[in-house]
């Protein structure tokens, strides 16, 4: 190939990627205690996104307003062009259908069989005749690496990482253009949270979906995720400061000089340990 060849490859543009969730200046006050600060946050159709910080920074919080659960108590999100805050009920209902959401504990009805739990979605939202709802639900239960056999049982006859699957599956029967998960291997052993971590990628890669995962756990960050943001609550922060205080690769999350990340990242305590006992002393 001739080195001019060679050059004008090298250099040729990229187009970005399509914004599909627009986070604009989102405050979240419940009454007098401010969450989130002026956020916002640009995610393109297609990225896995993985957003960390402490416990209480507003991660869960952020997730439920992107899907239209909360309103913010200033600015706005917008999915694929729209503002959630400008839809109806029946049009907010009809956005929800295009996201799947994996709860934390994985959020499933006790009362209900594993085959129940992950019908139930296309139950209340599609028209479709037992035996095609049988099939999905089956074809989804397999994408998670579970038998049939399963399907008759009821959660609690379970184990935690077999909740989490089930959970998945449910989340994934409408095929989603969004999935959230929030804290998908929080309580699992390492391989169990590994065998999570696989299935979001696998997902991602066999349904070209947009994720966002919430988690503290930086090997999940690290596996899943082409984008870390890390949130930090308001309460340690100076007024002038931003609320995220990272936005990069996972390369480049576990390289942050700024020592608040890196503590956070390394699970290193710090002068947290010094700061709580200032504050109850």
């Amino acid at each position: 190939m001739a080195a001019s060849a060679i050059k004008a490859k090298a250099t040729k543009s990229v187009e970005p990627a399509e914004t599909l969730i627009e986070l604009c200046d989102l405050t979240v006050n419940f009454g007098r205690q401010a969450v989130l600060q002026n956020v916002s946050i640009s995610i393109p159709r297609g990225q896995t996104l993985a957003i960390i910080g402490e416990s209480g920074c507003g991660k869960t919080v952020l997730l439920k307003h992107i899907i239209g659960l909360l309103f913010p108590s200033s600015g706005h999100v917008e999915f694929d062009g729209q503002r959630i805050d400008s839809l109806n009920e029946k049009e907010l209902t009809a956005l929800r259908g295009r996201f799947g959401f994996l709860f934390q504990n994985a959020a499933l009805f006790d009362s209900m069989t594993v085959a129940d739990n992950i019908a139930f979605p296309l139950k209340e939202a599609r028209n479709m005749g037992s035996q095609k709802i049988s099939q999905v639900v089956s074809e989804r239960l397999k994408q998670v690496g579970l038998p049939n056999t399963v399907l008759g049982k009821r959660p609690a006859q379970l184990s935690g990482g077999m909740r989490k699957r089930v959970g998945l599956a449910r989340a994934l029967v409408m095929s989603p253009e969004v999935l959230l998960y929030d804290e998908p291997t929080t309580g699992l052993d390492p391989i169990m949270s590994d065998v999570i971590n696989e299935l979001i990628m696998r997902t991602r890669d066999q349904n070209a979906v947009t994720s966002i995962v919430v988690t503290h756990d930086m090997k999940t960050a690290q596996k899943v995720a082409d984008r870390v943001v890390m949130l930090y609550p308001l309460t340690r922060l100076k007024a002038s400061e931003s609320q995220i205080i990272f936005d990069g690769t996972p390369e480049e999350v576990m390289a942050c000089k700024d020592k608040r990340v890196s503590q956070f990242v390394r699970g290193e305590a710090g002068e947290r340990l010094l700061e709580m006992e200032q504050a109850t002393g």
